[in-house]
């Protein structure tokens, strides 16, 4: 039976990278292992499961099939109860049912000044912890819910970096025609900053999704919404040319019907994206440069331009128009031509 908790399970905070698992044996995608106690040598007989792992298992579960996170926000679930269960295990507590507000408070504690993590992350850990604990509540894990009355921690909002016009014609001019995959990276590039794409939406985008007759790309950003995203002209020759003279020669059984392909044939992985991103900005003698960067680019200038608002957001696919917003404070010169424009004393 599906377990259909009465809150909502959107994740308030931005979604964060993979964090790096070190299994002891081969285990199902999606499933938690126990963690050793520490200082306990392993035994050969099979070990009672560990009562933190059903309610955790059940959790993402339904994140996954009911509310279809990504494997990112999803895996970032995990991490960050993963990080909670084995606190609590390491100080004698056998489950969810022994979780207070003491637990929290020291965990945290712990993460900050033990680990010297960021508010920013710690803020991660607070979301997570938050809306696992209204889950458990909702299903009757716990009677009430020790993490109800936990406050975000604030953060100050980042300004993106941007890149300069001239920096992204560098870098989009970095390939080079000897380049084995010199076709895919331009296109690559090209798409990134024509669409202002995620790294993962690039990766995941297949031949189907590319309609290049109407100048535009069908995107499955996160938790599953579609959007249509216009592609400049630039960035459709790049891909034209791309699917026509390189890729048939990359193309294996396996390939399925991903558009980017790696040298050897398989699907590339957002860590791609990053790793060509950075490859071309370092040879573009560029600095901080990565997927994100061009996105960033891409939103700024659009706005720069003069493009509403929510149109950036519809392209963007943030659903708080907020998230927007904070591309409104890069470009300052925009805004004092507003004023001298518009404002009757300039």
């Amino acid at each position: 039976m599906t377990l259909r908790p009465t809150f909502n399970t959107a994740p308030r905070h931005a979604t964060p990278g993979l964090r790096p698992q070190s299994p002891a044996a081969p285990r199902q995608p999606g499933r938690l292992s126990s963690p050793s106690p520490v200082g306990r040598s392993r035994s050969t007989s099979p070990r009672k499961p560990s009562r933190f792992a059903a309610p955790v298992e059940q959790f993402l579960t339904y994140c996954r099939v009911e509310c279809g996170f990504s494997t990112a926000t999803i895996s970032a679930y995990a991490g960050d109860l993963r990080d909670l269960w084995v606190f609590l295990a390491q100080r004698g507590v056998g489950g969810w049912d022994g979780l207070g507000h003491a637990h929290i408070s020291e965990h945290l504690r712990y993460l900050a000044e033990d680990r010297g993590l960021q508010v920013s992350s710690i803020a991660r850990h607070v979301a997570t912890i938050r809306v696992f604990g209204r889950f458990m509540e909702s299903n009757g894990i716990l009677e009430d819910n020790p993490a109800e009355l936990l406050a975000q921690p604030s953060t100050w909002q980042k300004v993106p970096g941007v890149m300069a016009d001239e920096d992204v014609r560098k870098l989009l001019g970095a390939p080079q025609p000897s380049d084995g995959l010199y076709l895919r990276d331009v296109a690559l590039l090209e798409m990134l900053y024509a669409g202002g794409l995620r790294a993962s939406e690039l990766a995941d985008m297949g031949l189907e999704d590319l309609h290049l007759e109407l100048g535009v790309v069908r995107i499955l950003g996160k938790g599953n919404k579609e959007r249509m995203v216009p592609i400049g002209r630039p960035a459709l020759r790049a891909a034209q040319r791309y699917i026509d003279e390189l890729r048939p020669d990359l193309e294996k059984p396996a390939s399925g019907s991903k558009v980017f392909l790696s040298r050897t044939g398989q699907p590339i992985t957002r860590v791609v994206v990053w790793q060509v991103v950075k490859r071309h900005a370092k040879r573009a003698g560029l600095k901080d440069v990565h997927p994100h960067t061009l996105r960033h680019s891409f939103a700024t200038h659009l706005l720069a331009g003069g493009a509403d608002l929510r149109v950036v957001q519809e392209l963007l696919g943030h659903s708080n128009i907020q998230t927007t917003q904070v591309y409104t404070h890069v470009d300052k010169g925009r805004l004092k031509d507003v004023v001298a424009r518009f404002h009757p004393r300039p």
